[in-house]
């Protein structure tokens, strides 16, 4: 990863927190053009009753409104935490073009426990015919990402 991936993935986190602070999931995204620009940045919002609320899924839905499908396959995806499957398959079908996150799901999943549901995007991803390059997790920030989300799911 390259210097601006790492500080769009510290943005993420810093989002991941605000969520939390919010009494959301402890999640943030945000979606970069091909240009480098942050054209959005989102957070979670499952708190509001949505279990949908995700904010990979938002900003795919976002791009498919708002960019051509060449400008989407020219953007990326930068996220707290791995998306989920539900999110990886927004960003395959909105034609999102690159994906990087922080923590792996797997990671997450031992922190969150319960009814995780440990489906990596690369493999979602890989079921398709339209490649989309994917990063992560990031080892300098992984633990920074992990502690935002410490402690917010009860563990069994």
């Amino acid at each position: 990863m390259d210097p601006a991936d790492v500080s769009h993935l510290r943005r993420c986190i810093e989002l991941a927190r605000q969520a939390r602070a919010t009494g959301n999931e402890p999640f943030g995204s945000l979606l970069v053009g091909p240009d480098g620009a942050v054209l959005l940045e989102l957070m979670n919002t499952v708190g509001s009753g949505d279990v949908t609320g995700h904010p990979e899924l938002a900003l795919a839905a976002w791009s498919s409104q708002h960019l051509t499908p060449e400008e989407r396959a020219g953007a990326t995806l930068y996220t707290s935490c791995e998306s989920c499957a539900m999110c990886a398959g927004g960003q395959y079908w909105a034609g999102i073009g690159r994906l990087v996150f922080a923590l792996s799901g797997e990671q997450l999943a031992d922190l969150a426990g319960g009814t995780s549901l440990r489906l990596s995007s690369r493999e979602v991803f890989g079921r398709g015919n339209v490649p989309i390059a994917v990063e992560g997790p990031c080892d300098e920030l992984a633990a920074e990402a992990a502690s935002v989300c410490e402690g917010f799911w009860p563990t069994p």
